[in-house]
């Protein structure tokens, strides 16, 4: 069966929709070799844009080597540092003799321990690295910079979860260390983005901080929803089904026009539809996406306390002066000081947003549900 909606994986070709500006942005940023930060709420499809802005200049130009890497699982500087010689070789390598090649001109006397193994795929290459000394560290960083002037190419490094560091012990002298590095190199740019909004928004927005004003910052808004209409209704017509532009439009107002939601509701719905979607099958479709998350979300709430739980009720229903007497007794917020430390906890969880005095849940189906469980409205 083909499915016309994607979701929970990079969004390709077919499946992807709008971010055209940004995707023109983005391709600009990498022929002129912008650094770039990227930053938006989590799964509004920063991957699937890098993705989609690699495709489209590697289509165009040769003289661009792109290396991907997403550093989630690493804890430590020194994994980190292991992962970037690792993905560096692999990215700039088409098969196995090239990576030989390329590790032993451009890391074999940095690296104390290289292996390289070829299993019986012949697509399937593996490096593995050991890197424990600070020097051989730091060198590691230049690597980008020496492929880019040995083959005489511009190189384009894309770092997933970038955040990350922000996790490790003396996170700002690696800071330190990574900046004073890359902005040296004149013929790479480094696209860093992550899922954690606030953390990319510390490590990138904040005037002390090693990155701040490494270079462009792409801040990615929502897709409109009649961007969303056409794309509903071009996929349902595209597998021989149908829905209405403001069916369509209606869909995708349930999930505030969030790009992962959209996708997922869309596809909930386009699987109960047999030939024409129904205003009746949206809803049966959102209530199922609602219950497949509602054990996720119980858990989530188990884990805040209990002031915290209420004051995302409060949010959810629309609550704005949140000092006010009436609200902080009937949201049991306790004294108005409380403000202030309950939105930092939840926004160091990415659970909302904060711009000026307007307070947003990140998650619109988190929001959805607060209300159906818990809602004082």
């Amino acid at each position: 069966m083909n499915i016309p909606f994607a979701y929970g994986k990079i969004v390709e070709d077919i499946d992807f929709t709008d971010r055209t500006d940004e995707t023109a942005h983005l391709m600009s940023n990498f022929l002129s070799l912008t650094n770039t930060a990227i930053i938006s709420p989590r799964r509004w499809g920063k991957s699937s844009l890098v993705a989609k802005a690699i495709k489209a200049v590697k289509a165009e130009q040769k003289d661009i080597l792109f290396v991907r890497m997403n550093i989630f699982k690493c804890e430590t500087p020194q994994e980190f540092y292991s992962l970037f010689a690792k993905k560096t070789m692999e990215e700039i390598s088409t098969s196995t003799e090239s990576l030989l090649s390329n590790a032993k001109e451009f890391i074999s006397k940095l690296l104390p321990k290289l292996t390289i193994s070829d299993p019986s795929s012949q697509y399937e290459i593996a490096l593995g690295v050991d890197v424990k000394s600070t020097p051989i560290e730091e060198d590691i960083l230049d690597l980008p910079q020496q492929i880019a002037t040995k083959k005489k190419k511009k190189v384009v490094v894309c770092i997933d979860e970038f955040q990350q560091i922000g996790e490790y012990a003396n996170t700002l002298k690696f800071q330190k260390t990574l900046r004073s590095h890359w902005q040296t190199h004149s013929d790479v740019a480094y696209i860093l983005y992550g899922s954690k909004k606030h953390m990319m928004l510390h490590i990138f927005g904040e005037y002390n901080s090693p990155f701040y004003r490494f270079g462009d910052m792409m801040f990615l808004p929502k897709i409109t929803n009649e961007e969303w209409k056409k794309f509903i209704v071009g996929r349902f017509r595209d597998t021989g089904k149908s829905i209405t532009p403001d069916l369509a439009g209606h869909l995708a107002e349930q999930v505030e026009n969030h790009p992962y939601y959209v996708q997922q509701l869309a596809q909930y719905t386009w699987l109960r539809t047999s030939d024409t979607c129904s205003e009746n099958i949206v809803d049966e479709a959102l209530q199922a996406m609602l219950n497949s998350l509602n054990l996720q979300f119980v858990n989530l709430m188990d884990m805040l306390t209990e002031k915290q739980r209420s004051f995302l009720c409060a949010v959810s229903d629309g609550v704005k002066n949140f000092s006010a007497s009436d609200t902080l007794q009937r949201y049991n917020l306790g004294t108005s000081g409380n403000i202030r430390i309950l939105k930092d906890a939840l926004k160091k969880r990415d659970l909302i947003d904060v711009t000026g005095k307007e307070i947003q849940i990140q998650d619109p189906i988190l929001k959805r549900w607060i209300i159906q469980e818990y809602s004082k409205m």
